[in-house]
């Protein structure tokens, strides 16, 4: 099956807030491993001149530990959140069909705004655009160690 995968033109002139914060990776990879807890690095970067609060939210909210959840990106800054999934006492049956989700909202904010965010700073209101960004889980299977060293494919960034 081909998934058709939508081209994102950006308009010509000033990015859209939703545009502004660019989040790595788009699928967060757990290398699936029996009670452990396994960590996830997302990186959110500020491209745009406006500071942008976000709020990171996930379908399953007991499995996953996000610190920060909430914060402010200031411009031009990358701001790196970490994903733990809980350790899991039991494997899923089929490793390639996660279905659990993350979304990040983002919104340009001020200073004032920024020094008190809550749920009302992502509610949508007339004149405030919302970005939001879906992020994908996948399970992958433990990396064995390689037996022979090669070098500089150490962490290869696969895009699919």
């Amino acid at each position: 099956g081909s998934s058709a995968r939508t081209a994102r033109a950006r308009p010509s002139g000033a990015p859209t807030p939703a545009m502004a914060l660019e989040i790595k990776p788009e699928t967060l990879k757990f290398p699936f491993e029996l009670r452990k807890q396994i960590r996830c690095d997302l990186f959110l970067r500020n491209a745009g001149s406006t500071a942008v609060a976000f709020k990171v939210k996930t379908t399953a909210p007991k499995k996953y530990c996000v610190r920060p959840n909430i914060g402010i990106v200031a411009p031009g800054a990358t701001v790196e959140v970490q994903v733990i999934m809980q350790s899991q006492k039991e494997q899923p049956a089929d490793l390639a069909a996660c279905r659990d989700k993350f979304l990040v909202q983002s919104v340009e904010t001020t200073a004032a705004e920024a020094s008190q965010l809550d749920a009302s700073t992502f509610q949508k209101a007339e004149g405030k655009t919302i970005g939001e960004s879906k992020l994908r889980v996948a399970y992958t299977t433990p990396a064995m160690p390689p037996t022979v060293s090669e070098e500089g494919l150490a962490s290869p960034m696969a895009t699919p």
